[in-house]
């Protein structure tokens, strides 16, 4: 029985000493332990687009705002453009078809006497130096014909392509700003980290969000903008074919004209050459 004795005994002394020894080097460990997070950072309930836009530093607000207002003015060139180029185009199909029916250059511009775009300058230009150089050689009528009408084409082109620079210039920079408004934001969530001293994504989660935000206002407004800017390019190209058929139309009727004068000056004339 006496080792039993002195197992009990040898049992009941450790249990004494074990919470003492634990209290002794429970001070020693202490600083080598991990210290628990004091406050943890909770999301925003709002991660809608406006939530973030409002939450966001007011740079990054600074960048959103001008892309959207560059978005603004996108649409509103697209729509205006739209508007002027469908008239311009109608117009000059109505004048092309009048001077292709025309049989002299008087019937077409009375046709489209009413007309106040470039196509119906066209003629009016043309039948006007025809009658300001009444009896003067053909080949310098038509001459000054060509100078006047590549002016009227000329101005016409500028003033229908007036606007979409806007639309390349939005196209080229939109995409640059957003990344700008991005590079901020971040720069401000790797802020919040070393204040934080945590690496929680719920810390630096909704500043990247709100940085990505500009880049994606920054490619809605520069997208719209290229594509609109190409279909613009393209239609005010088809504009001045336009026009340049309409030269050539009217070109053809002062060629009629002037061979007319011509033969009706050469039909009186051998009848006095006749008779002398």
């Amino acid at each position: 029985m006496r080792p039993v004795s002195r197992l009990a005994t040898s049992l009941a002394v450790a249990m004494v000493t074990l919470p003492a020894l634990a209290q002794t080097t429970a001070p020693a460990t202490a600083p080598d332990a991990i210290p628990p997070i004091a406050a943890t950072a909770i999301l925003p309930h709002d991660l809608s687009p406006m939530g973030m836009f409002m939450a966001a530093d007011w740079i990054v607000k600074t960048v959103m705002i001008g892309l959207m207002l560059a978005s603004l003015a996108t649409w509103t060139v697209w729509l205006a453009k739209t508007i002027e180029l469908a008239q311009a185009k109608r117009r000059a199909r109505q004048v092309l078809a009048a001077a292709t029916k025309a049989e002299h250059l008087g019937q077409a511009a009375e046709q489209t006497a009413a007309g106040t775009d470039a196509s119906a300058a066209i003629v009016r230009a043309a039948l006007r130096e025809t009658r300001v150089s009444d009896g003067l050689d053909a080949a310098g009528i038509k001459e000054r014909i060509v100078i006047e009408v590549q002016r009227i084409e000329a101005a016409a082109g500028r003033r229908i392509g007036r606007g979409t620079g806007i639309l390349a210039t939005i196209g080229a920079i939109a995409p640059f700003i957003g990344l700008f408004g991005t590079v901020w934001g971040i720069m401000n969530s790797f802020i919040g980290i070393a204040r934080a001293q945590t690496t929680n994504l719920a810390v630096v989660a909704p500043g990247i969000a709100e940085a990505l935000l500009a880049t994606a206002i920054g490619l809605v407004a520069a997208i719209p903008a290229v594509v609109i800017y190409n279909i613009f390019t393209r239609s005010i190209g088809g504009y001045r074919a336009q026009l340049a058929d309409v030269t050539a139309q009217t070109m053809r009727l002062v060629s009629r004209d002037l061979d007319r004068r011509a033969a009706a000056g050469h039909q009186t004339f051998r009848p006095r050459q006749a008779a002398e």
